[in-house]
C-alpha cells in the first residue's frame, strides 16, 4: 500500500471519529444533522450551548449596570445587548435606570427587530438615594408567559432591605399545562455598602415567596448577591438550597463571584444540571474594555426541563387555580 493511499485512509478515518463523536444523524428520508449535547451534569464554562432541542429553558440573570439613557443612547452597547437577551427564554435584569420610560420599550424593540417575540415586566423604581433603580424580567412569548396579575414586589416595611425583589410566575409554554413547568423568579440586587447585612435576610425572603399562597415550590432567586457561594448566609444553610453558579467569576475581568440562581433542588427537579456564566468578551469578540461598556458584570444562566418535575406527565396546579400572593415582607 503506498504511503499517500495510507495518508488518504488515515485521515478519513481520523475525520469519520470527530464526526460520529461530535455528531448524531436523525433518519435517511430528512437528514438532519445535530451536535451532542453536552453532559447533563455539568457547567458548561463560558459559552452558551448552541442549541436545547426544545425540551429545557435557559433562565438567566445580568446586572446590566445603570442601563439607562445614556447607554440606551450607544448603538452597539445595545445592539449586544439585545443580542444577550436573544440567548435567553427568561432573563431577568437588575440595575436598570431609566427615568425615560421609552428607554425600555425602545429596548424591546430592537431586541424583536429580528422577528423574535420578546415582552418585559418591570417593577417599580426603587431606592434610597438617587438614582432610582429597577428589576425587569425579558422574557419570549413563544416559549414561556407570565401571569401579570401575580407580579408583585415584596414589601418591606422596616425597609431591611434597600432594593427589595421584583417577583414573577411562569410557566412554559409547549406542553399540557397541568405538565408544564411553572416557577417563581425572584429578581434582586445586594446594595455593595450593606451586601452582607442585606444577605441575612435573604433566607426570609425565599420562604415568604415560596409560601405567598400560591402553592409553587419552584422558587428561583436570580440577581446581583455581591457573593460568591459560599458566602450566602442563613439562605445558603437552608437544606436543599443549590447554586447555579459555584467557583466561578461572574464579573467582566473575571476577578470575582457575584451573581447567581439558587433554588431548593429537592423541589426544583426541572434542573438539568447545566449552567454557566456568558463571556461577553468571547461571546461576541470583544475587548476588555468594550465588555465593561456593556456590563461590568456577566450574565450568568441555569437550563431547566419544560415539564414540571423534569418528566413527562407529571402534573400540578394549574397556574388560573393559584391564589392570589400575599402580602410578604422579611422579618
Amino acid at each position: 500500500m503506498s504511503r499517500r493511499l495510507l495518508f488518504l485512509l488515515l485521515l478519513v478515518g481520523a475525520g469519520s471519529w470527530f464526526f460520529f463523536k461530535n455528531y448524531r444523524i436523525d433518519g435517511l428520508e430528512n437528514l438532519r444533522v445535530y451536535r451532542r449535547p453536552a453532559s447533563q451534569a455539568e457547567t458548561i464554562g463560558d459559552l452558551l450551548p448552541v442549541t436545547r432541542e426544545g425540551q429545557t429553558i435557559r433562565i438567566g440573570s445580568f446586572n446590566a449596570q445603570v442601563l439607562g439613557r445614556s447607554k440606551s443612547d450607544k448603538v452597539v452597547v445595545m445592539e449586544i445587548m439585545a443580542r444577550i437577551v436573544r440567548q435567553f427564554d427568561v432573563l431577568a435584569i437588575q440595575e436598570i435606570s431609566a427615568e425615560d420610560n421609552n428607554v425600555l420599550a425602545r429596548f424591546i424593540e430592537r431586541i424583536n427587530s429580528t422577528g423574535r417575540r420578546y415582552d418585559y415586566v418591570a417593577g417599580r423604581a426603587l431606592g434610597r438615594s438617587d438614582p432610582k433603580e429597577q428589576y425587569a424580567f425579558f422574557f419570549d412569548r413563544e416559549s414561556v408567559e407570565i401571569d401579570r396579575n401575580q407580579l408583585y414586589t415584596v414589601e418591606d416595611p422596616d425597609q431591611l432591605l434597600h432594593r427589595p425583589p421584583l417577583v414573577g410566575f411562569f410557566r412554559v409554554r409547549g406542553p399540557a399545562a397541568e405538565e408544564a413547568f411553572t416557577f417563581t423568579l425572584v429578581n434582586l440586587r445586594m446594595d455593595s455598602a450593606a451586601a452582607e447585612r442585606e444577605r441575612g435576610f435573604l433566607d426570609d425572603v425565599f420562604r415568604l415567596v415560596r409560601d405567598d399562597g400560591r402553592k409553587e415550590d419552584d422558587v428561583i432567586l436570580l440577581g446581583d448577591f455581591q457573593a460568591d457561594d459560599q458566602q450566602l448566609g442563613p439562605l445558603g444553610e437552608i437544606p436543599g438550597m443549590t447554586v447555579a453558579i459555584s467557583g466561578t467569576p461572574t464579573n467582566a475581568d473575571q476577578t470575582r463571584q457575584l451573581d447567581n440562581l439558587i433554588f431548593d433542588s429537592t423541589t426544583t427537579r426541572e434542573f438539568t444540571g447545566r449552567s454557566g456564566t456568558l463571556n461577553l468578551m468571547r461571546q461576541y469578540n470583544l475587548s476588555l474594555q468594550e465588555a465593561l461598556e456593556v456590563s461590568d458584570h456577566l450574565p450568568v444562566w441555569a437550563e431547566f426541563s419544560i415539564h414540571e418535575n423534569g418528566e413527562q406527565g407529571a402534573e400540578q396546579q394549574p397556574a388560573e387555580q393559584a391564589q392570589a400572593p400575599e402580602k410578604t415582607s422579611p422579618r
